[in-house]
């Protein structure tokens, strides 16, 4: 009787996994609830145009929103220190304008994309350096970098539109490095998993939690302020440039003007996603998860025939929604 007994499987899972799963939960409820979201607006559309639920839509969704989707994901890194960085959508057109301009010049598409990336990488550095040696404040600094960096995508090639000349350069969005996964959605799986777990289980990755939650307080702690708000500005300025290597690679043409809208959209991702605006909270789940749902919207606005011109609306219905959920969802934690 005892040996039956023993293989006898039990009809419960253990205390400890039923804990796990309920912190999961708890931990990524926002997220949960997002992607529940994200499925009911894609079935709603569904019913309206049947082609929005097919594979083929889907993919267009996941190529259309991949440079959001890594926008976003640096966005989310400032906004967590409690900044914000609103010069991503002028480095995003920047970037591309200085990357075709290079290629023109007989750069190959290695090198042009590394030019391009110097971009990101000039403009961090200066964000991160204003805002942590001058002290000044990051919506001020960013405005500046947001003005100069609109304007010198004007000055590269006198505001013409400029095409790629690397005819394999279109690989970097398309291609696959794995056989069946494209390249766009490699990179993006990729830099979510590695944010997401430098976030939630690196040391360093707890720092932004903390200077967002409270600078001085993480200085006392012995947190190093500066260097990680450095840091989050240098990132966030890379993974736009790297956003827009990944748009003229898709599209084959850059555009002094093709980020002009990124950047309040790449906010509007990491609010619906979750983030404070205060700093502190924020997952690059949820990121993600706020940039898909955008790109969903623009698609349906698009497959129902509705006026573009209302796409900046629905989006900010949107942000509004998250907004007064998350505060009210706070209210009521705080009440208990």
């Amino acid at each position: 009787m005892t040996g039956i007994r023993a293989n006898i499987a039990p009809t419960e899972p253990p205390a400890t996994q039923i804990r796990q799963r309920e912190s999961l939960f708890s931990a990524y409820r926002t997220e949960i609830a997002i992607a529940l979201a994200i499925v009911l607006l894609a079935l709603a559309v569904g019913s309206q145009v049947p082609q929005a639920l097919t594979w083929g839509n889907f993919a267009n969704i996941t190529q259309a929103g991949a440079p959001l989707i890594i926008m976003s994901l640096g966005v989310l890194l400032v906004v967590i220190t409690g900044g914000i960085d609103l010069s991503v959508g002028s480095v995003f057109s920047l970037t591309g304008m200085v990357t075709a301009q290079a290629m023109a010049n007989g750069f190959g598409g290695i090198s042009a994309s590394l030019i391009g990336l110097g971009v990101g990488l000039l403009f961090g550095s200066i964000n991160g350096f204003l805002v942590t040696i001058a002290g000044l404040a990051p919506f001020v600094v960013t405005l500046i970098t947001f003005a100069v960096a609109g304007s010198l995508a004007f000055i590269v090639t006198n505001g013409r539109s400029m095409p790629i000349g690397d005819p394999d350069f279109w690989l970097l969005n398309s291609g696959s490095l794995i056989p069946g996964v494209p390249n766009y959605i490699l990179f993006c799986v990729i830099l979510l998993i590695a944010i997401e777990l430098f976030l939630k289980k690196m040391v360093a990755g707890r720092w932004f939690y903390a200077v967002g939650s409270s600078s001085t307080a993480a200085y006392l702690l012995g947190i190093p302020v500066k260097r990680t708000k450095f840091m989050a500005y240098v990132a966030s300025s890379l993974l736009a440039s790297f956003s827009g290597l990944l748009t003229i690679s898709y599209i084959l043409n850059a555009e002094s003007t093709a980020g002009s809208s990124l950047m309040l959209q790449a906010i509007a991702a990491v609010v619906i996603g979750g983030a404070s605006l205060l700093g502190g909270t924020g997952t690059a789940v949820g990121a993600v998860l706020g940039a898909l749902m955008i790109t969903v919207i623009q698609n349906g606005v698009n497959l129902i025939g509705i006026n573009s011109f209302w796409q900046g609306s629905v989006t900010g219905v949107a942000i509004l929604i998250a907004v007064l959920i998350d505060r009210f969802s706070k209210s009521r934690r705080g009440a208990v």
